[in-house]
């Protein structure tokens, strides 16, 4: 089975400029088909910006809303599939979310941020209930968290144990956090034997500084790519051979005894 080759886009757009950060995405999405790349992974509410405040019921809208169908035009126009990150709205109700979208415009996965991090979050999001969410893009089982989420070992533990090959995690990760980027991700990669894409928005935005960092993570916890702290695309490859050997050499799943982790739930 060949490797999907995977596009990380660091980068925090134009908060609160839609249209912005959908013409930096189409950009994005041109290299990274020029570089072959078969998914553009952006990171969290790039479509709209992370430190908008008021402005989140504003810009919020329903999975099928209009940047659905843009970012669906921009998937059908590369030849790619598209991972990114928005409010949505869901009656009164509005959620941290984020929606891979096939080559071919088909809404393929949508997750709701489950860990809400910090006043901004909690204050406008609802958090999500479904821990699991996943699709299958060229023969690889992709799994979604948002930030927070993968910092839960239970959360990486669950998609593991449903199968999930890539895990993709856009986020909004901030100073001094950086060590999660550093340590936190390679080790989930490899401790949960599969591959784990952390793509971080970069720069001052409102009172956050967020750091970079963005890296495709491997099965055997090693870093395949790595963003430094600027604007950035880097592309890795997500390879189901070398998936599968280090997943017949290191038998996490096998080896565990649930029968004695009971009190941890």
């Amino acid at each position: 089975m060949p490797s999907l080759r995977t596009a990380l886009l660091q980068s925090s757009g134009r908060p609160g400029a839609v249209a912005e950060n959908l013409k930096a995405l189409d950009e994005a999405a041109a290299r990274a088909a020029g570089a072959g790349a078969r998914l553009l992974v952006s990171p969290e509410l790039f479509l709209t910006g992370y430190a908008i405040g008021d402005a989140v019921p504003e810009l919020a809208e329903p999975a099928d809303g209009p940047g659905a169908e843009a970012i669906a035009a921009i998937a059908v126009r590369h030849g790619l599939a598209v991972l990114y990150g928005y409010p949505e709205r869901d009656g009164d109700r509005i959620f941290n979310a984020s929606q891979l979208i096939g080559a071919d415009g088909t809404r393929l996965a949508n997750y709701r941020k489950t860990h809400l991090f910090g006043c901004f979050e909690q204050e406008w999001f609802t958090p999500g209930e479904r821990t699991v969410v996943q699709a299958d893009l060229d023969g690889v089982r992709i799994g979604l968290l948002i930030c927070y989420d993968v910092e839960f070992p239970e959360n990486v533990r669950a998609h593991a144990l449903a199968g999930t090959d890539l895990l993709l995690v856009p986020t909004a990760q901030m100073h001094p956090f950086q060590f999660v980027a550093e340590s936190v991700v390679p080790v989930r990669a490899f401790e949960n034997q599969m591959y784990v894409a952390y793509v971080n928005r970069v720069g001052p935005e409102g009172e956050f500084e967020f750091v970079g960092l963005s890296c495709l993570a491997g099965p055997d916890g090693t870093v395949r790519t790595r963003a430094g702290r600027g604007e950035e695309l880097v592309v890795g490859e997500v390879d189901p051979v070398l998936l599968a050997a280090s997943r017949e050499a290191n038998p996490y799943l096998a080896d565990r005894r649930p029968g004695l982790y009971g009190s941890l739930a």
